[in-house]
């Protein structure tokens, strides 16, 4: 490897840990705001923090739609929630078994599946226009008005933990700025190197975005659902990340196309999609408890279905997540 590309390869990392380290800062000065102004939890959970851990999603994809990268823009959302579920989340129960909440069953896994649907719908013209971001972007407040609805009828398995009050309400002003500061500056260290790296190797920025770009947005959930697997935090539950996913493509891709439309390729990125929504399936059936569906009983599957309590996702299952996702790589890499 030259010494240019050395440079490149050591900016596009330093770039990764400016968003790490942005996109955390970002979510603690934004809670602590919520916080300070009395807004509850729930609230914050489905807004400040759900946007605040896609925000490196949003800024890459957005400034690679803006410098004429469209490519890695798709790729990026589309490669983040591949990651998120068979990387982020099969490390972390292969370290840890988690359970799942019913209303990750019941209603987020649904939501999630549509919005793979709707990204599907949304590339299949070659194009995600402004009208189709701003329609995505109409689904994301959707969402969060229903989450907020259907609070009460499922209950809150995870709390935001309120900061210290040993700073003062300006700090937290300043690390929501700063924390601005460096996802923008992150995202352009990213996508510019990434494209350097990807026209050197002779690399498509469609494969850069859906490996070394998507990985570097999906580090922050990485390490934080690690860390929390070795501390046996139980209370980290696939809805974390099924919101991630439901994040990235009604707001990124909805706010990036709407303020820049996305001219695609479509046929390139259907193997891609297709994998997105195997993983999403596969995930339904490892946290569908189906030994106490098809128990016999009196009451019939339906019913037993929306008696659901939860459900859990085992070592095992998290092996073959990870699995398919190592094969995914070789797959494209080798395509």
């Amino acid at each position: 490897m030259d010494s240019s590309l050395l440079i490149n390869l050591s900016l596009l990392i330093f770039g990764i840990l400016v968003l790490v380290f942005s996109g955390d800062l970002l979510v603690k000065g934004s809670v602590a705001l919520a916080n300070h102004f009395k807004i509850s939890s729930l609230v914050i959970g489905l807004t400040v923090v759900a946007f605040g851990t896609s925000a490196p999603e949003l800024v890459v994809s957005l400034g690679a739609a803006l410098s004429g990268s469209p490519d890695i823009a798709v790729s990026n959302v589309i490669g983040s929630n591949i990651a998120n579920i068979a990387l982020v989340l099969a490390l972390t129960v292969v370290i840890l078994p988690m359970p799942v909440a019913a209303q990750s069953i019941k209603r987020s896994w649904p939501i999630m599946f549509i919005s793979g649907i709707a990204l599907y719908i949304t590339m299949y013209s070659g194009v995600i226009t402004h009208i189709e971001g701003i329609a995505l972007f109409l689904l994301l407040i959707a969402f969060i008005i229903s989450s907020l609805k259907s609070s009460k009828k499922f209950p809150q398995t995870n709390s935001i933990p309120k900061p210290s009050n040993k700073h003062k309400i300006w700090v937290y002003v300043g690390f929501v700025l700063v924390a601005s500061v460096g996802l923008a500056f992150g995202s352009k260290l990213l996508v510019n190197n990434a494209k350097i790296i990807a026209l050197s190797m002779g690399v498509s920025e469609r494969i850069i975005g859906l490996t070394a770009v998507a990985f570097g947005t999906s580090v922050p959930e990485l390490t934080a659902s690690i860390v929390a697997a070795f501390k046996k935090e139980t209370d980290i539950s696939v809805g974390n990340i099924v919101g991630s996913n439901i994040f990235n493509v009604f707001a990124v891709i909805g706010i990036t196309s709407g303020i820049h439309s996305i001219p695609l390729n479509f046929a390139e990125f259907q193997l891609d999609l297709y994998v997105m929504m195997g993983v999403y399936l596969l995930l339904f059936i490892f946290i569908l408890p189906l030994g106490y569906l098809l128990k016999k009983n009196e009451n019939t599957i339906s019913v037993r279905y929306k008696q659901l309590s939860g459900g859990r996702i085992s070592r095992v299952e998290g092996t073959i997540l990870f699995l398919l996702y190592v094969g995914y790589l070789i797959l494209i890499f080798n395509t």
